[in-house]
């Protein structure tokens, strides 16, 4: 059998992982197409994702997304530039700044928080109630065993 074969009929781990991304990605935007809102995408949501109302620093919301700290930096500066968040000290530290939604990336959090919670209830519906919470606790055991999984060497 063909890889190609294979992928289709048995997907891995990492083929399934990307599937659900980019139709949950697909489903969240279809969902906020109608607030006119195209000034943003799903790398953009990740990160208005991660920010506390009162803000957040860049090193957290890169632990806590996943992406780079200068991946982060880049796509705040795009929000910056859109009017989703600004930058402001951070009164526990000066010298740190704090990435704070303003009043337009709080309206845009909202919505997307209202849509993925109509995306997991179809979900929910479809699967059944304790199905989908079954998965739930299952897909964030595997991503913690992920995360502490050390690379092993490959042999020379």
């Amino acid at each position: 059998m063909r890889r190609s074969e294979r992928n289709l009929a048995d997907p891995d781990l990492g083929m399934l992982t990307h599937h659900v991304t980019a139709a949950l990605q697909h489903a969240l935007a279809t969902a906020l197409a109608g607030d006119g809102d195209r000034q943003i995408g799903p790398r953009h949501r990740a990160i208005l994702a991660c920010l506390d109302d009162e803000g957040s620093r860049a090193v957290d919301v890169a632990r806590q997304s996943g992406q780079h700290k200068q991946v982060v930096g880049t796509l705040v500066d795009e929000l910056e530039q859109s009017g989703y968040v600004r930058r402001q000290p951070d009164p526990a530290d000066r010298r740190a700044k704090l990435i704070v939604p303003t009043e337009l990336g709080l309206q845009q959090i909202s919505r997307t928080d209202a849509a993925m919670a109509r995306i997991e209830r179809e979900i929910a519906a479809s699967l059944g109630d304790q199905h989908y919470r079954d998965f739930k606790q299952a897909f964030r055991h595997v991503a913690e065993i992920l995360s502490h999984l050390q690379p092993t060497a490959t042999p020379a």
